[in-house]
């Protein structure tokens, strides 16, 4: 009983980046990307490179556009619904 303790609290615990990642399998994850892409999603696979295989996903793309009369900045948001897709 005491192992099986033991054993969890090792498979629950953070020591390396990827054991924060696999503690998000199943769980609706959110991921910064280049360029103000913003993706969240549920998390089903990754691999050792971060390659990621994610359901229900929602892409929000920002961009930022220049008033020209009063040059203030504008930004925009793109939000997409995408089904099983794979990012990497």
């Amino acid at each position: 009983m005491a192992d099986d303790v033991d054993q969890q609290q090792t498979t629950n615990t953070v020591e390396e980046p990827l054991d924060l990642i696999r503690l998000s399998l199943d769980e609706r994850i959110y991921v910064k990307m280049r360029n103000d892409r913003e993706l969240r999603g549920r998390l089903h696979a990754y691999d050792q490179h971060l390659n990621m295989i994610l359901g229900d996903v929602e892409e929000t793309v920002t961009t930022i556009e220049i008033d020209e009369e009063t040059y203030e900045e504008i930004y925009k948001k793109t939000v997409t619904e995408l089904m099983e897709n794979q990012y990497g």
